[in-house]
């Protein structure tokens, strides 16, 4: 039993923990209004999300620049199976007339590119008609005209279909998508994390402070967020935006949990709560702090990314992680300390001169992986191999097309278009031209293989305009080939200045950008999580094979949710951006349990010896290092629930891989190889000598370096 002594209980004044629930009440009072503005400073625009030098996005610039290019385009596409009827060609005539007048100024015919031409077209198959429709950005965004745009049409004749589609329809509609998400992912995380604290604790109230305190880390981390915005411009995008809710909810009930496990032990030891507090302190806090600062490196080197909303990210999650350790490590422990042993009725934890420790279901594990640390080793990496052959099932880009859970109007469009009208079936490339070279522009551009149609239109501003539709469906590998052959051909004509892009030339941008941006961040992120382990454990060898093992973890994990994706939930590929992300999060957040462990196994050695410090450690970190997994693959499962097939796959993938780390990975794996080395795990600090090792209470010190398995 420890001794309360004057000094400690001098450190935790009474006064202490209402000072600091004091501070975070003035902290809130300025915060908390702020946090609100966050999903005013939101962006999901191509210009704010490409790096400037994209050649998409210096299209869309000079795009907005130029008179009526803001415009949005929209595409009205009616059809009937049996072919059109003369009163269905009168209703599209009147609709056509009806929107011009409401929505003017610009209005042009899809059709051969002549001012003079219809402005409604019909196909050659006598079964569609179709016009485009261009309406103003003083009218508002695309969300907020799509609805009434199809509302407008909806009186037609009986079996004569419409889809209202093109770019700004499909804006619109991943919009709406976006549309109040971080309300829904609030609330969502919320229930989750309250069942998940409930069950956990099987406590009336306890649940309660640490849902309180994690959502005021939640809000001052919004606010923390505006701030950085308006200060430093950062990029946030709706995603973003949603994943630093799902971080900070995950990240603060993971430390709460880790300590909540100390402040019981230490109420065991100490009968003054402020002593047991200052203990619990100092045996988490380490751990904490050192997860934290591997998260928020492991996170910072995103700011290498090109591509402005992987690189926002960085700073956005590394305020978020910062917010919540802060609270966690403030608040939260000043309100246990306010509120007493009451707090965990009715299992309250009683002061003890005597405290049996029981081995209990964890300690039992530890024992069977000591006597059998090569079945346990080969069998962990048996299955997370078998998991990894899941990474040859389809890893291929996922279009935008099929990014939708159930796909809207303006998606289903696109294929009525294409199949009625192939020749404008394609999402157009823009190209822009300087208008002496423009006939030479379009003849080169005419000659390109992959192009069905080239329509001329208007210069302006010193460019000239050329709207150029791809022969292959939009987002697919055909069609990047065709936007590069075009952007070859136009580039060799000197003088021309021609630049191109557009929906699908933005998309192919973003997807090289991430590419080029996972071969430098992937290689950085490793190299710092790295170091700050070796920093922690003071070693060369564990941080060593505790990267090698969230490696494995992360294949295994990848592996696996691909084979659902493909095989049960039918998705056409992966989102380019789900790779970095997933690796991102399941490195600096799987390598969190590592820490747990090893800090605690660490920390045993030195009393203990290695093997005891092992078994102690897994015994006394399992149950709450498995909660915690619990609790962080949940909220990152909250984003299954959304309707966005790239959301579903970053929230699938994350939550699998966290279970995996923590279920078998920090439980099975790590602990085994850290009895095959032995005392080499701490290679080069003193606790790898001989010296420095504890002789094993129930084995022979040859049999804790592994040496008796070469006998």
């Amino acid at each position: 039993m420890a001794v309360d002594a004057a000094p400690a209980g001098r450190l935790a004044g009474r006064w202490v923990p209402w000072l600091v629930i004091g501070l975070w009440l003035a902290l809130a009072a300025v915060m908390v209004p702020l946090s609100g503005k966050l999903s005013s400073v939101t962006t999901d625009s191509a210009v704010d999300t490409l790096p400037a030098g994209a050649e998409s996005t210096k299209v869309a610039v000079l795009q907005d620049s130029l008179p009526g290019g803001e415009d949005n385009t929209f595409v009205f596409v009616y059809h009937r199976a049996g072919g059109l009827t003369g009163a269905d060609r009168a209703t599209v005539e009147r609709h056509y007339d009806t929107l011009t007048k409401r929505y003017p100024p610009k209005v042009t015919a899809a059709a051969g590119g002549e001012d003079e031409g219809p402005a409604t077209r019909p196909s050659t198959d006598g079964k569609a008609m179709m016009f485009t429709l261009q309406v103003s950005t003083a009218y508002g965004a695309p969300e907020a005209i799509v609805g009434p745009l199809r509302d407008a049409a909806r009186d037609r004749p009986a079996g004569l279909e419409l889809e209202v589609t093109g770019p700004a329809a499909v804006d619109g509609d991943m919009d709406a998508i976006f549309d109040g998400i971080d309300l829904q992912v609030f609330l969502t995380t919320v229930v989750v994390v309250t069942l998940l604290l409930v069950l956990t604790y099987r406590s009336p109230v306890l649940w309660f402070i640490p849902l309180v305190v994690v959502g005021a880390a939640a809000l001052t981390a919004m606010a923390t967020v505006y701030l950085l915005v308006k200060g430093f411009g950062i990029v946030v995008n709706d995603q973003n935006s949603a994943l630093l809710t799902i971080l900070v909810f995950g990240v603060g009930t993971d430390y709460a949990l880790l300590l909540i496990a100390r402040y019981r032990e230490a109420l065991h030891h100490h009968e003054n709560v402020r002593v047991a507090m200052v203990h619990a302190l100092r045996g988490a806090a380490p751990a904490i702090v050192a997860s934290a600062a591997t998260v928020v490196a492991g996170l910072l080197c995103l700011l290498a990314a090109d591509l402005n909303s992987t690189s926002g990210l960085g700073p956005i999650g590394a305020a978020g992680i910062l917010c919540a350790l802060v609270a966690m490590l403030t608040l939260f422990p000043a309100v246990l300390v306010v509120l007493g042993r009451r707090i965990f009725w009715p299992a309250i934890p009683r002061f003890s001169t005597a405290v049996a420790e029981k081995p209990g279901l964890w300690g039992r594990l530890g024992s069977a992986i000591s006597r059998r640390r090569w079945v346990a080793t080969l069998g962990s990496l048996g299955v997370l191999g078998v998991l990894a052959v899941g990474l040859a099932g389809n890893t291929g880009a996922l279009r935008e097309q099929d990014q939708f859970l159930s796909a809207p109007e303006s998606v289903t469009g696109f294929s009525v278009l294409r199949q009625h009208f192939p020749e404008l079936g394609g999402q157009p490339m823009t190209v822009f031209a300087r208008p002496a070279y423009q006939e030479r522009v379009l003849d080169v551009v005419e000659g390109t293989r992959g192009v069905a149609t080239v329509i001329p239109e208007e210069s302006s501003g010193g460019w000239a305009t050329i709207s150029v539709f791809p022969v292959d469906a939009p987002d697919t590998v055909a069609e990047y080939d065709t936007i590069k052959r075009v952007r070859t051909a136009v580039h060799a004509v000197s003088g021309a200045e021609a630049i191109v892009g557009g929906p699908s030339a933005e998309n192919l941008d973003t997807e090289v950008t991430t590419r080029r941006d996972e071969k430098l961040v992937i290689p950085l992120v490793l190299a710092v999580v790295l170091i700050v382990l070796g920093l922690l454990l003071r070693a060369i060898v564990a941080p060593l094979i505790l990267m090698a093992t969230v490696i494995v973890s992360f294949a295994a994990a990848f592996g696996g949710s691909v084979f659902v994706f493909d095989t049960i939930l039918g998705f056409q590929g992966v989102d380019y951006s789900v790779p970095l992300l997933a690796f991102m999060f399941l490195v600096a957040l799987g390598v969190d349990y590592n820490i747990f462990l090893a800090s605690r196994a660490r920390e045993e050695t030195v009393r203990l010896g290695t093997r005891e410090g092992v078994l102690k450690a897994l015994s006394a970190t399992g149950g709450v290092i498995t909660s915690a997994g619990l609790v962080l693959a949940a909220t990152f499962a909250v984003l299954a629930t959304l309707p966005l097939v790239m959301l579903i796959e970053v929230g699938f993938l994350v939550a699998f891989g966290v279970l995996l780390d923590a279920l078998l990975v920090r439980s099975v794996l790590v602990p085994a190889l850290t009895l095959l080395a032995g005392r080499r795990m701490w290679w080069p600090s003193r606790l790898s000598r001989p010296a420095a090792e504890p002789p094993s209470r129930h084995q022979p010190l040859p049999d804790d370096e592994g040496l008796a398995l070469q006998r």
